[in-house]
């Protein structure tokens, strides 16, 4: 009873359930944890076992969309967006209608625009492809982000339930089952 059962141990509370009447609460079959250590430890691993794989799982599901972006599938019906031109707009004249510059004093049809440089916003530089990291890089930084996750969860879940369920059963004096 001293020593500590190997893991995963799995306990079959029949030893201790039938006959219930006239027994001891440690049976001399029965596999039990003492100290917090063991209990965290099992804690630790079965946490593991059942939480990890779902991170795991969500983790590979992202990797998997980061790095195999879906394609959006054109139904018909629908309208495409109308190609860019060079300057970046998709209208004729070069210049998108929202981002036209309007002046104070209003859009009568008395006032002359001497340029059409007084409508156009400046130029944006195009977006640039970020050169140090690839698209697969960011994936598995993600993948790992969700495997790191994963470990601080089960190591801080397991310590905190194992220990305060040791707490429990040793007030209690009680006999933790495998």
């Amino acid at each position: 009873m001293t020593s500590t059962p190997s893991w995963p141990s799995l306990y079959n509370p029949a030893v201790e359930i039938f006959p219930i009447e006239n027994r001891d609460p440690v049976q001399p079959q029965g596999k039990y944890l003492q100290d917090p250590h063991d209990i965290f430890r099992f804690t630790l691993f079965w946490t593991f076992v059942l939480y990890a794989p779902s991170f795991v799982v969500c983790g590979v599901y992202a990797f998997l969309n980061l790095s195999f972006p879906p394609r959006r599938l054109l139904r018909k019906g629908r309208r495409t967006r109308p190609p860019l031109n060079a300057s970046g707009s998709s209208y004729k004249n070069g210049e998108d209608v929202p981002l036209r510059r309007y002046d104070r004093q209003g859009l009568g049809a008395d006032i002359r625009i001497r340029s059409q440089s007084q409508l156009r916003l400046p130029a944006r530089s195009p977006a640039k492809q970020n050169e140090r990291r690839s698209r697969l890089t960011f994936a598995v930084l993600v993948f790992m982000l969700f495997a790191a996750v994963a470990l601080a969860g089960a190591v801080v879940g397991s310590a905190v339930i194992g220990y305060v369920l040791a707490g429990l059963f040793k007030a209690a004096r009680y006999n933790m089952s495998t």
